[in-house]
């Protein structure tokens, strides 16, 4: 096999593997997308370490205003900030989700409570997605002065925990990716500079071959490194 046939060869191995360090980088962002924003990490432990929170509405058990609290709260207790249609569908089920007429009554209740400071109005993580909801507490006192709790202190204390561990999670996922950007980065510089001096050693009037050996070989075991680095 020719010299110019092996490094032909070994420059589109080199292409492969770029194309393939995108497709991961492309897949990590994505796959942060679907995480807690740190915003909302800080949201979900304000609210559950709020006090009572004054209501200007009244909050009685089995009006709408009650119910689409209580599930909101259901929602942020999973750690989750639902929008209309996830509230809709877990009270009232899948067919009254899809009724667009009842999801704009919901909707306008909602806005009705987030004005009386009982939920508040996240911010869109895509411009085309729905509005999400949440609780700023899970203890209120309504109109009435009346005490409307939400998620009792056990409950709180077992999303606490949770959330606790996915924060965790989130600080040792970003170290290893951090860590895995800095090894490719690394191989990727190996490769790169093991052609080039290949390339400079052919553009001497004397082809050294311990050079090329040296530098051919580097080059091949950094591909390899590097193909096995993006197969993780």
């Amino acid at each position: 096999m020719s010299v110019d046939k092996v490094e032909t060869e070994h420059f589109l191995k080199q292409s492969i593997y770029l194309f393939c360090l995108l497709k991961l980088l492309n897949r990590g962002t994505t796959m942060s997308q679907r995480k807690l924003q740190q915003s909302e990490v800080q949201f979900l432990q304000e609210a559950m370490n709020a006090d009572y929170s004054n209501a200007d509405i009244r909050l009685r058990e089995g009006e709408y205003q009650y119910e689409l609290a209580r599930t909101t709260a259901s929602f942020q207790l999973e750690l989750c900030f639902p929008d209309v249609k996830d509230i809709i569908r877990r009270l009232y089920g899948e067919e009254k989700a899809n009724d667009i007429q009842f999801v704009r009554k919901i909707q306008t209740i909602l806005k009705k409570l987030e004005k009386n400071n009982i939920v508040k109005i996240l911010p869109k993580r895509k411009p085309w997605e729905l509005q999400r909801y949440a609780l700023p507490s899970f203890k209120f006192r309504d109109v009435n002065r009346n005490s409307v709790i939400f998620a009792t202190d056990q409950q709180i204390k077992q999303a606490q925990d949770l959330l606790q561990s996915i924060s965790a999670q989130y600080e040792i996922s970003a170290v290893r990716l951090r860590n895995l950007r800095i090894r490719i980065c690394m191989l990727l510089f190996a490769v790169g500079a093991s052609y080039l001096m290949i390339l400079w050693n052919f553009m001497q009037p004397i082809i050294n071959p311990a050079v090329f050996i040296l530098a051919f070989s580097v080059a091949v075991a950094c591909s390899l490194m590097l193909g096995k680095t993006l197969s993780r």
